[in-house]
C-alpha cells in the first residue's frame, strides 16, 4: 500500500500531455487530403502537434514506463513502435496482423506489451522485436479493450465480444470471469483501488468488480440500453468517475458510483466517444463528442468549451509524462 500511495504522489507531480488518438474524415472525399488524424499530443497550453504520420486509423496507445519517450501504437495496419515523443514510427507486426483494437503495456515486467485486434490477442516480451498469439482460452476472438493490472506482472483484464477475460500468467491461459453473451466496449483499474475495475458494455450497462476481476456485477442501472464507450477515473479525486457513450452524454460520479449525474450542458450532442481526466489538474475533464470536437470542462463536466479538433472523432484519450514528448 505505501508503494501505491508513493507511486500516486509521484504521478501527481510529474507533468503530463494529452495524446488523442484521432479520425478526423467528416467531409473527407476520395482523392483528398485526409485533414489531422492519427496520433495528436496536447501541450500544457492546449496547443496541439500531430505526432508521426497523419494515418487514419489509430485506435489507441500506451507508454514504455522504462522510456516514455517510446510509445505503441495500436493501428489498422499493425502495432506501432513509435519513439522520440511519438514523432518517429516503425511497425513491428507482419502483413497478417490487422484491425488492432487496443494497446497495453505491462508496468511491471519491462519489454512486455500486448495488444487486441480482431483476432485475438498477442504478445511481445522484447519491446515489439517478436510477438506471439496469447489468447489461449478465448473462443471467440474479438477483443475491443484491454488492460495490464498494474499490481501484479502477467495479469491482464481483456473485454472481448462474449465477455470480460482474465488472465494471471502473462496471456498462456485465460477464463472468462463475466459478462457471457455480452459484448465489452472498455475496461478500466482505478487508480485509488487497485482491486476495484469497471467494464463499460454495449447495452448491459456498467459492471464492477472489486475482487480485481475475479467477479463481476452490474454496477447500478447505468446507461442500460445504451453503448458505453469510455470510462475515466480522476486520478486526483477518489470516488469521482465518468462515463461516456452513444446517446448517454456525460455521466459523473463523485461517490464512486453510487450516484450518477448527466453533466453535458454546453456539448452539441449527447454522443460521447472518449474521456480523460487531466491528472495535474483536479476537475479538468475531456470529452470528444462524436464527429462534433474536442471539449474540456475545468468543474468535471458541469460547463464545457470547445478545444478544437473540429469534426473529428477520437477513439482514445491519453495522458502520458511529459518525457513522451
Amino acid at each position: 500500500m505505501l508503494l501505491l500511495l508513493l507511486a500516486s504522489a509521484a504521478s501527481a507531480q510529474t507533468r503530463h500531455n494529452l495524446h488523442a488518438c484521432v479520425v478526423n474524415a467528416k467531409s473527407w472525399v476520395v482523392g483528398a487530403k485526409l485533414a489531422s488524424s492519427g496520433l495528436i499530443r496536447f501541450d500544457q497550453s492546449q496547443s496541439f502537434e500531430q505526432l508521426g504520420f497523419v494515418h487514419p486509423m489509430i485506435l489507441a496507445a500506451d507508454y514504455d514506463r522504462r522510456d516514455p519517450s517510446v510509445l505503441y501504437l495500436a493501428a489498422g495496419n499493425g502495432l506501432i513502435r513509435a519513439t522520440d515523443g511519438g514523432r518517429k514510427w516503425r511497425i513491428t507486426t507482419g502483413w497478417e496482423v490487422t484491425e488492432l483494437r487496443d494497446v497495453t503495456v505491462d508496468p511491471n515486467t519491462p519489454g512486455t506489451v500486448y495488444f487486441s485486434h480482431t483476432e485475438g490477442i498477442r504478445k511481445t516480451t522484447d519491446g515489439g522485436n517478436t510477438w506471439q498469439p496469447a489468447d489461449t482460452g478465448i473462443r471467440e476472438k474479438y477483443c475491443e479493450t484491454l488492460q495490464t493490472d498494474r499490481t501484479r506482472a502477467g495479469r491482464v483484464i481483456a473485454g472481448c465480444v462474449n465477455g470480460v477475460f482474465l488472465t494471471e500468467d502473462g496471456g498462456a491461459s485465460w477464463r472468462r470471469t463475466g459478462a457471457e453473451g455480452i459484448q465489452v466496449r472498455r475496461v478500466v483499474q482505478s487508480p485509488h483501488q487497485p482491486e476495484q475495475w469497471l467494464a463499460g458494455t454495449q447495452v448491459a450497462g456498467l459492471l464492477r468488480s472489486t475482487d480485481g476481476g475475479r467477479t463481476w456485477e452490474a454496477a447500478g442501472d447505468v446507461a442500460v440500453e445504451r453503448t458505453l464507450y469510455d470510462i475515466a477515473y480522476d486520478p486526483t479525486q477518489p470516488g469521482r468517475i465518468a462515463l461516456g457513450g452513444w446517446s448517454t452524454g456525460v455521466m459523473v460520479s463523485e461517490d464512486n458510483g453510487k450516484t450518477w449525474e448527466r453533466r453535458s450542458q454546453g456539448l452539441p450532442r449527447w454522443d460521447i466517444w472518449s474521456l480523460a481526466f487531466d491528472p495535474g489538474r483536479s476537475g479538468r475533464l475531456y470529452a470528444n463528442v462524436h464527429e462534433e470536437a474536442l471539449f474540456v470542462s475545468e468543474d468535471a463536466g458541469r460547463s464545457w468549451r470547445k478545444v478544437g479538433l473540429d469534426g473529428a472523432f477520437i477513439y482514445r484519450l491519453h495522458f502520458f509524462p511529459e518525457a513522451a514528448q
